[in-house]
């Protein structure tokens, strides 16, 4: 990520609508309701054949009754380290504030390129009235925008662009595995994000609904690279009652859809509950690799036999759902973090496997010989050969004589004995069945 924008200023004055223009996407969620962002989000824009990254970032306030205040200034102050070039947004709608002067202080102990963007100067009056921005002294010139409709964002970007040492990368994340961390909330989401990149990431307290939009963050580990993305809880249709929470459900199911593994993250006093099953129902049907953690074992007084038994209920409850690995660990005490993340990229592993036609053919033709398709009224019942298409996840194609008489039990016995031979361990598996 060479070519870094990070979007500063006080809350609403528009940051979250031009990082939405900026990377071209309704990423971020936007509100006239101030506060609504507050962990660092990450994005990517194009400008006249440069790449670059764009970090939308909380309201800088100081003094106020949001409890979240301290670690959104330093969540801001992260991005701004970060930072090739920093938009200092401010609004000519509600002028020149003493936040914003305060604000101007902060950017001056940063040796960072500053642009002093006044936005929602849609009118003649508005854009005129930008000049009483230069009392800030930050930059060498305003740039009057909105962030709305687009206007004047274009002689912005033409002059960030020219702060740029190499044109960047087009998309950074393409290619690379993306792993979701989805769960109800205050289940200990961001905690484990934060233990694992050894960061605060993302903000956490034990208020739920703390984490609003879906931050991606790169990850390395056993020598390899992936994209960690911490979701907001998500809560059953009837519970959710503010827009925000509405469309912070939203982008969680996205960035679920948009993963290649799921680690749905339980809690260990509560157990499995109706909601729980419904998210895993949501990764199965979306064919991602699924790993289940159960957080907070620590706080569970337990057996030897505690665990196991636990497991064998749930994958119960979960059936023919229960594919998936499940640990029990504690993000708090540091309990098998890492075995979770290395679980997680044996999933990935495993829902990327490929097996060829000859060696599919060989095994699973000696087990439909064990036990054949039971007849349908008479007609017996014959899989001739079968091959796996070059989908996502694994999918398989058995051709025979009566597609349309093959029950579902049979189909699940088939699913059992490839599971048996070809390890996909938390992965989906797809049969369809097609006349020879």
């Amino acid at each position: 990520m060479a070519n870094i924008v990070s979007i500063v200023g006080r809350p609403n004055v528009g940051k979250s609508t031009l990082f939405n223009r900026l990377i071209e996407q309704r990423k971020a969620i936007m509100d006239n309701q101030s506060g609504v962002t507050r962990d660092r989000h990450y994005g990517y824009g194009e400008w006249t054949n440069h790449y670059f990254t764009v970090i939308d970032t909380g309201g800088y306030v100081v003094g106020s009754e949001d409890i979240f205040e301290g670690a959104i200034r330093d969540q801001v102050e992260l991005a701004i380290e970060e930072s090739t070039v920093v938009l200092f947004m401010v609004d000519t709608m509600s002028g020149l504030t003493e936040l914003d002067k305060e604000f101007a202080n902060v950017l001056r102990r940063y040796n960072k390129p500053v642009f002093l963007v006044a936005n929602k100067a849609e009118t003649t009056e508005r854009y005129q009235s930008a000049a009483e921005f230069y009392e800030l002294g930050i930059g060498d010139a305003i740039y009057p925008i909105s962030s709305q409709t687009g206007f004047g964002t274009g002689d912005l970007l033409d002059e960030v662009v020219k702060h740029f040492e190499t044109v960047g990368i087009e998309n950074p994340e393409e290619g690379i595995p993306r792993i979701a961390i989805v769960g109800r909330p205050n289940v200990g989401k961001s905690s484990f994000l934060n233990v694992l990149t050894g960061t605060e990431r993302s903000i956490v307290t034990n208020i739920a609904g703390t984490t609003r939009d879906a931050i991606h963050t790169p990850y390395k580990a056993f020598g390899k690279e992936y994209i960690l993305i911490d979701t907001a809880g998500i809560r059953r249709k009837s519970r959710v009652k503010e827009d925000i929470e509405f469309y912070s459900t939203i982008r969680s199911v996205k960035a679920m859809e948009e993963s290649d593994v799921c680690i749905i993250m339980l809690d260990a006093e509560k157990g499995l509950e109706g909601q729980d099953m419904t998210l895993i129902g949501q990764a199965d049907k979306a064919k991602k690799g699924i790993v289940l953690m159960i957080n907070k074992w620590d706080l569970v007084e337990k057996d030897s036999k505690t665990a196991d038994q636990m497991k064998k209920e749930m994958l119960e409850r979960l059936a023919p759902m229960n594919y998936m690995p499940v640990i029990f660990a504690s993000v708090l005490e540091k309990q098998r973090i890492f075995q979770v993340m290395e679980k997680a990229m044996e999933v990935y592993e495993n829902k990327s496997r490929r097996i060829t036609t000859s060696r599919l053919n060989e095994v699973m033709q000696e087990e439909i010989t064990k036990y054949p398709p039971p007849a349908h009224r008479g007609k017996h019942i014959k899989i001739k050969y079968m091959i796996q298409l070059p989908t996502p996840s694994p999918t398989f194609v058995f051709f025979c004589n009566h597609p349309k008489y093959i029950k579902e039990p049979y189909m699940r016995y088939l699913e059992n004995r490839m599971r048996e031979h070809f390890d996909f361990t938390g992965a989906p598996i797809t049969l369809f069945f097609r006349e020879k």
